[in-house]
């Protein structure tokens, strides 16, 4: 089987309510442990690294908190930085290009992220 963009169940799909609650998970990315999240946006699941792309940082202002009031765009608690939820690419403030994309898919009432060459589950 090919190890890469292997399916690993993350979270039942009503976890994810649009523009709420993020649901965190992690990941090993370039050999590095790094936590990331799933969060649904305009009826689709969409996950990132949670790394500001100004200063890699961690971006919820409160634990699995992403999205500004408007419920519009994710933002970088420390330095202000917006994201559009649906690419991660930067919309305003201090950031360079976009957040890191892990790719989601969604199968029956499961939300699953996808590995790749340099993304990988972590083992404990």
């Amino acid at each position: 089987m090919d190890t890469d963009k292997q399916p690993i169940a993350l979270c039942n799909s009503a976890d994810l309510v649009d523009s709420g609650l993020a649901v965190p998970f992690d990941v090993e990315y370039q050999g590095q442990t790094c936590f990331a999240f799933a969060i649904r946006f305009e009826g689709k699941a969409h996950a990132y690294l949670n790394r500001c792309s100004h200063v890699a940082m961690e971006m919820d202002f409160q634990p699995n908190r992403f999205f500004d009031e408007s419920g519009q765009y994710l933002m970088c608690a420390t330095h202000g930085a917006m994201y559009e939820p649906s690419t991660g690419q930067c919309v305003g403030g201090p950031c360079r290009g976009g957040l890191v994309k892990i790719p989601v898919s969604e199968l029956g009432s499961v939300v699953h992220w996808h590995t790749a060459h340099n993304l990988k589950s972590v083992h404990f």
